[in-house]
């Protein structure tokens, strides 16, 4: 039996039954998808600190094919949100399911009540996300904003990217 450290494992699942430890957190499941969370702060360094966390994430669970159009996208998303909102935190969200990754972002930039400034707003985000819908339409993937659901507020905006 090879030397491990117990100290660290729940004295439950020490032992998996073959004589040697039990670590399910160091074999991932095939059927496991990647879901990540995050919440930063709506700050220009956000945008560096979100690349480097999906780019690991993706890494991680092997899903290389995705690091160049889902760090981009989520930069993306990122990088405007700070431009319209830099009081709030922004919710980020990464999953991978079915061969498909969602990229979610929640920014709490209010809703407008005046029309014509929903308009100014919305046309200055669908602007400024010139590079985020060449590279998700380059890859076949659809992306969006809209009013973010509750309980968030705000606006939602999302990337879906297929294999």
């Amino acid at each position: 039996m090879s030397p491990s450290i117990r100290t660290a494992l729940c004295p439950v699942a020490a032992s998996s039954g073959t004589g040697g430890p039990a670590a399910p957190y160091l074999r991932p499941r095939p059927d496991d998808g990647l879901a990540l969370s995050l919440t930063v702060p709506c700050a220009p360094r956000s945008a560096g600190i979100v690349r480097a966390a999906v780019s690991c994430a993706l890494h991680a669970h092997g899903l290389d094919r995705y690091a160049l159009p889902a760090t981009i996208a989520m930069t993306e998303l990122v990088a405007t949100a700070t431009l319209l909102d830099a009081e709030e935190d922004l919710y980020l969200s990464l999953r991978h399911r079915e061969d498909v990754l969602r990229l979610v972002v929640w920014d709490q930039h209010p809703r407008h009540s005046d029309p014509d400034a929903v308009a100014v707003c919305e046309e200055r985000r669908r602007r400024s996300l010139w590079l985020l819908a060449a590279v998700v339409g380059d890859w076949g993937g659809d992306w969006g904003v809209g009013d973010a659901h509750p309980p968030h507020r705000g606006t939602k905006s999302w990337v879906v990217l297929p294999r």
